[in-house]
């Protein structure tokens, strides 16, 4: 009893977990000024979406970051300098933005400046203010004239993804 009435950061989701009356009661406030708010989330996929947002990072511009790895963000985006390891599903540098690491990303879009190993696994745009080098892999790339992109480059091969069906293929001969 006395570890549910503690008021901890970690106490707090247990305590929703069990009492379903306090995170009820503040929701109809706000629901009274966003009419078609409180509708909208009453599908299921909408009541999926809620409670997995989207994990989003933003590095601001005058933001030095070093020396760690990021899990778990589903779009990171670069307006200082980080040096670290990464595994998303977005990675946006902006212009003054610099990234120096490691990272495996879906999709890549580069303002500013990357250093070190880039792996893209869907499309990887580099835009004219963008300055991409060391060992870089991609699937599709885009870049735009005023570009710069120097280093150990080359696309993804498509037999990664096709090997299962390669196998199935060979199963059903």
């Amino acid at each position: 009893m006395k570890l549910l009435q503690k008021d901890g950061f970690f106490r707090r989701r247990e305590e929703n977990q069990f009492r379903q009356t306090p995170p009820n009661t503040p929701a109809p406030a706000p629901a009274a000024n966003a009419a078609p708010a409180p509708s909208e989330p009453t599908t299921r996929s909408d009541a999926r979406s809620d409670e997995r947002k989207e994990a989003k990072l933003v590095v601001g511009p005058q933001i030095k970051i070093k020396g760690v790895e990021i899990s778990d963000c589903d779009t990171l985006v670069v307006e200082g300098r980080i040096e670290a390891t990464l595994d998303s599903r977005v990675l946006e540098i902006t212009e003054h933005g610099v990234f120096q690491g490691t990272i495996a990303v879906d999709n890549a879009e580069v303002h500013g400046r990357f250093e070190g190993e880039l792996t893209v696994r869907k499309q990887l745009i580099i835009h004219a203010t963008g300055k991409v080098s060391g060992k870089i892999r991609y699937a599709k790339i885009k870049v735009e004239e005023g570009a710069e992109l120097a280093g150990e480059i080359q696309v993804l091969e498509k037999a990664q993804s096709t090997v299962a069906v390669t196998r199935r293929v060979g199963n059903a001969a």
